[in-house]
């Protein structure tokens, strides 16, 4: 271990003894000492001043206008996105990755690839998800109040935020360039899925990160990139299942 002065070698010249020094030590460590806690107290407020600043309501409201309008010229989106599932039923967590496309306000594509592939397309009014791996396939009727409903609007919020207010209590704050909005649901069906869902977005309104957590303890944390807004073809939102496929309908139509 070198001495203890010999950081401060380079500041005296080589004719100057740390015997001579000797009598500074107390000094010098003092000065040290009060530089270091001052470049704490620097840091730990440039970090606070770094951290989230909630909106007022009225702001959240001028922050989702802006979101929509924004949208609204290019009402389709896809993006890659990983998602890791905390279960709290399962020692290790579940990881998965794949493309999610989406046309508003109620058709969207969910491809994951990996171990357990599957593949979850609904065109607003059926819903199918297939298991490439099984070669089978769930088929949903959805709309008149079906009971996914509530499970798909808590699927696409974060990529379909029209009208969001009517189903979640909005909050939202302002962090770096960016922004996170923290939905928590309104209606007992939502609240069977979801305890609270929250929003990263970046300095372009593009979403970039969600946090899931239900109310079983279950923990979801989603991340998004390459985000495109070019336009979908029609065929994206359609499925039919392949020769050989065991389609079942667990809701009975």
């Amino acid at each position: 271990m070198k001495p203890p002065f010999f950081f401060l070698r380079s500041f005296f010249p080589d004719s100057v003894s740390f015997k001579q020094l000797a009598p500074k030590t107390v000094s010098v460590t003092n000065m040290i000492s009060k530089l270091s806690f001052i470049s704490s107290f620097l840091f730990i407020a440039l970090l606070a001043a770094a951290q989230a600043q909630p909106l007022a309501p009225n702001d959240v409201k001028a922050l989702l206008e802006r979101i929509r309008a924004k949208r609204a010229g290019t009402p389709q989106v896809q993006a890659d996105f990983k998602e890791e599932k905390d279960v709290h039923l399962m020692n290790k967590p579940i990881s998965g990755s794949g493309k999610v496309s989406f046309q508003s306000p109620n058709k969207f594509r969910r491809e994951v690839t990996g171990s357990s592939p599957s593949i979850t397309v609904s065109d607003g009014q059926q819903l199918w998800i297939y298991y490439p791996k099984f070669k089978s396939a769930e088929h949903y009727s959805l709309g008149k109040h079906s009971p996914l409903d509530a499970g798909i609007a808590a699927l696409t919020a974060a990529l379909n935020l029209e009208n969001v207010e009517n189903s979640y209590r909005i909050s939202a704050s302002k962090e770096g360039d960016g922004y996170q909005l923290q939905l928590a649901p309104r209606n007992p069906s939502l609240k069977r899925l979801l305890k609270t869902f929250n929003i990263e977005m970046n300095a372009d309104l593009q979403v970039g990160r969600t946090e899931m957590v239900q109310p079983n303890g279950d923990h979801i944390v989603t991340t998004y990139a390459h985000e495109s807004r070019a336009a979908i073809p029609a065929a994206t939102f359609e499925f039919s299942p392949p020769a050989g496929t065991d389609v079942s309908t667990p809701l009975g139509r």
